[in-house]
Parts: C-alpha cells; sequence; structure tokens
C-alpha cells in the first residue's frame, strides 16, 4: 500500500504526545505542564495519608479515653481490655491494631496527653508508631514536644526518629551555639539549628587521645562513611583541603560539605585545642570567599562549622555576637561519651519553650 504522510492513525491508536506538538517551545511548556501535575498529585497524596493518619490517632484517642472513663466511671478491672481486644478483633479480623497492648497503649496515650492541650495537636500530625517511640523514650513534656515537632516538620522515618533520640538531639539542640537566627532566612533556621550539633563523638577513629589536626582530617576522611553519619544524614562529602584562591593567595578549608536540605555548602575547620576568639575570622574569611566563588545561584548562603576539641560557653557567645556570616561552633571526643554536664546545662524549661515555638513561625520541609 502506497505511503500517505497526510493518513490518519486507525481507530483506536494512540497518538504520541508531541506528534503535533509543532515546536521546542510548545514541548518544553508541556514538559513543564506535566512536572506541575506531577507535584499536584504527590501533594494530595501526601495529604490523603495525613489525614487518615489524624483519624486514625483521633480514633486511638477516643478508644484510650473510653476505656479509662468507663474504668473510673464503673470500676472495671485489667480484664475488660483482654475481652475487649478479643471481642474487636473478631469484629474486625485482621486488625492488629485492636491487641491488648496496644489498648493498653491507647489509654497510655490518652491519659499522658489529657492534661496538656500544647501536646495534643501535635501528636496528630505524626503516626502511631512514632508516637509511641516518643511516649516511651521520652518523659520530659518538652522533650516530648521537640521530637513531636521535629518529626513532623522534617519528615524524620521511626529508624530516623530513634536515631535522633539515641543521639541526644534534643539536648543538642538546645545547647549548641550558633548565630543562625540572626544570619540564616527564617524559614531555614529551625532546620539548620537542627543539623548542627554541640558535640559529635568519632569513637571511631580509633585515634589516640594526643593528636594533631591533620591526624584528625585525615583520619575523618578516611572513615568517611561513619564520619557523615555522625554529622547527619543529610551532609554529602565535597572535599578536604578545599583550595581557594583569593588575590592570588591560596586557602585550603580543612573539610567542605555540601547540605541537601538546607541547600548550601559547609565548611569545617578542625581544632584539637580549645576555641579561641581569632579562629571566627578565618572562617569568616572562608565563607565569604565560598559565597563569592563556589554558591550556586540556587543554594543559600554557606555555613560554617568551627569543631574544637573544647569551649567555653561564654567565650564563644562573646564571639558570635559580632560575626556576620552563619557559623556554629561544637566540640569533640574521640570516646563515645557525652559531657557529664549537659543536663545541667539545658536551659530553664521557659527557655527552652520559647525556643520550640520559633518553629511555628517558620514553614515546614520534608526530610
Amino acid at each position: 500500500m502506497p505511503c500517505n504522510s497526510k493518513s490518519q492513525p486507525p481507530t483506536g491508536m494512540i497518538q504520541a504526545p508531541f506528534a503535533s506538538l509543532p515546536s521546542n517551545s510548545t514541548t518544553r511548556g508541556y514538559v513543564e505542564f506535566l512536572a506541575q501535575i506531577k507535584v499536584q498529585i504527590r501533594q494530595r497524596q501526601y495529604q490523603a495519608l495525613r489525614a487518615v493518619n489524624c483519624e486514625l490517632v483521633g480514633l486511638y484517642w477516643g478508644l484510650g479515653a473510653s476505656i479509662y472513663r468507663k474504668q473510673q466511671e464503673l470500676g472495671w478491672g485489667k480484664a475488660v481490655v483482654a475481652t475487649l481486644a478479643c471481642d474487636l478483633q473478631a469484629e474486625f479480623p485482621g486488625r492488629n491494631g485492636f491487641s491488648v497492648q496496644n489498648l493498653w497503649l491507647m489509654r497510655q496515650f490518652y491519659c499522658e496527653y489529657n492534661k496538656k492541650p500544647n501536646l495534643q495537636p501535635l501528636v496528630r500530625e505524626i503516626s502511631w508508631a512514632k508516637n509511641l517511640v516518643i511516649l516511651g523514650r521520652c518523659k520530659d513534656d518538652l522533650e516530648r514536644e521537640f521530637y513531636l515537632r521535629a518529626t513532623a516538620r522534617f519528615g524524620w522515618t521511626k529508624a530516623v526518629l530513634l536515631h535522633q533520640i539515641d543521639n541526644k538531639s534534643y539536648e543538642k539542640f538546645l545547647l549548641n551555639q550558633t548565630n543562625f537566627d540572626r544570619t540564616l532566612p527564617a524559614e531555614i533556621q529551625a532546620q539548620a539549628a537542627l543539623a548542627i550539633k554541640d558535640h559529635y563523638t568519632f569513637d571511631f577513629l580509633e585515634l589516640a587521645d594526643e593528636h594533631s589536626e591533620r591526624d584528625l582530617e585525615e583520619s575523618l576522611v578516611q572513615n568517611l562513611r561513619n564520619f557523615l553519619a555522625e554529622m547527619g544524614c543529610a551532609f554529602t562529602f565535597v572535599g578536604n583541603q578545599y583550595r581557594l584562591e583569593v588575590g592570588g593567595q591560596e586557602y585550603f578549608i580543612d573539610l567542605l560539605l555540601f547540605h541537601r536540605r538546607l541547600r548550601c555548602l559547609v565548611a569545617i575547620e578542625l581544632k584539637i585545642r580549645d576555641f579561641k576568639p581569632e579562629h571566627k575570622g578565618k572562617m569568616e574569611f572562608y565563607l565569604e570567599a565560598l559565597d563569592t566563588q563556589e554558591r550556586l545561584p540556587s543554594e543559600n548562603a554557606p555555613i560554617g562549622i568551627i569543631i574544637c576539641r573544647s569551649k567555653n560557653k561564654t567565650v564563644v557567645e562573646y564571639a558570635l555576637r559580632t560575626v556576620a556570616r552563619p557559623l556554629g561552633v561544637a566540640t569533640y571526643t574521640v570516646v563515645p561519651q557525652l559531657p557529664d554536664d549537659y543536663q545541667a546545662e539545658l536551659p530553664s524549661p521557659e527557655q527552652i519553650a520559647k525556643r520550640l515555638k520559633v518553629w511555628d513561625k517558620t514553614g515546614g520541609e520534608d526530610d
């Protein structure tokens, strides 16, 4: 049969999406349109999951409240929970949420949060499994508030949440010394403060207690996987002894990382002695050079971290007051322990509550 270039495809044949698009500009327009549709679908799917989760947590709250009230009003003992679990599982087969243990957890959940209206909206923002982790592992209301807010805000999985609790992220967040509240945009201040710890444990290095800065740097690079795990899951490695040229002279940053969620370069200077005020000047110089020479248009301003063997918190506080670039000062050990006085150094409950409330003023971001 002769080929007819103007013939139409047979009935039922699906045409390629760009078959009738005459130009590259139209093609680009479709690609952008498709990307927007995908974003809308994912957003709706996420909102639907959040709505389902909220309803489930609400159901468990209600069941816990009902069990508690009936026991109080009618004097029912523990046996009623076992009976209720048996009857519910018979009525709703395949639903393991109605086990005896889970019903008791629902009751505990209600009793713990019943008289804490500031926490009640937060528990509906995360899954039941994550709520149980926080309920069981955290005993202080402010600590629970921190992990509830952080889990919802950054989309932590259950495994990440457990790691954050084991890593004492609550204490490190409250104690870390940065100037981020003055030098970073409001929408990333909380995420940045959470990304920078007050203390790092490099117990995987097998270094002698006395070591040089070059020994420390080389050991961290040789143990890169463990180093990045200690820094945080969102960090990626860019280089060590990262070369900068300014005014015809060479300068080298000990370690340069990139934080994927903050979308910024992170310069790290290692010091094996006490923090000194003059350390900040060198870091400010590096950050200025990175901002001018290396930062891409889509990235945020670079952040600096000075990691020292020890620091005087008052000295750090004074030093950071005059720093215009975002900078944090942390300590490290090469043994698996935290400073003994962490709990004693925590801010007052009023100060902690005030600091956590700042998160309400900025937009969230999924982990």
